[in-house]
């Protein structure tokens, strides 16, 4: 299979998983095996190892986050492509709650795939996302959603 076609199935799937609450609907994309990295620095930060673990901080990223505000958007703002072996783009996420601005990151994402199934997932935040996410959430996280 195209690996274009599977990363945009697998972020098909991704969103209904957003919707749904339903981390099964992620596992026929990852390896069992399945490497997460985030290349930020903290809080943003972090490598998992393992389909499992990878699934389960999804859930909890998507729980203590995205899902405590009012809407979530996501835009593809370059590719995907494949480049150097995984398929590449590069994207924008904007949070929003009432009575604040949006909170706006950007990034990059590489899948790396072993057959149809992801072995490596990157995300490469924006240098000044961590620090514009505290500073956003400390003067507005308290108008979020409760987890």
């Amino acid at each position: 299979m195209d690996p274009i076609e599977r990363f945009q199935q697998y972020a098909e799937a991704f969103e209904e998983f957003f919707e749904r609450d339903d981390a099964s609907l992620l596992e026929p994309y990852f390896t069992e095996d399945a490497v997460y990295e985030t290349l930020a620095e903290p809080p943003l930060a972090g490598h998992l190892q393992g389909r499992e673990a990878v699934l389960t901080h999804l859930k909890a990223s998507l729980d203590n986050f995205d899902r405590r505000f009012e809407s979530r958007e996501l835009e593809t703002l370059e590719g995907p492509e494949v480049r150097d072996g995984g398929v590449w783009l590069r994207w924008r996420i904007r949070y929003r709650v009432p009575g604040a601005p949006p909170l706006e990151m950007e990034g990059e994402e590489t899948a790396t795939f072993e057959g149809d199934r992801i072995r490596r997932l990157e995300d490469r935040f924006a240098p000044d996302a961590p620090k514009s996410m505290l500073a956003w959430l400390s003067q507005h996280g308290a108008r979020m959603k409760d987890a």
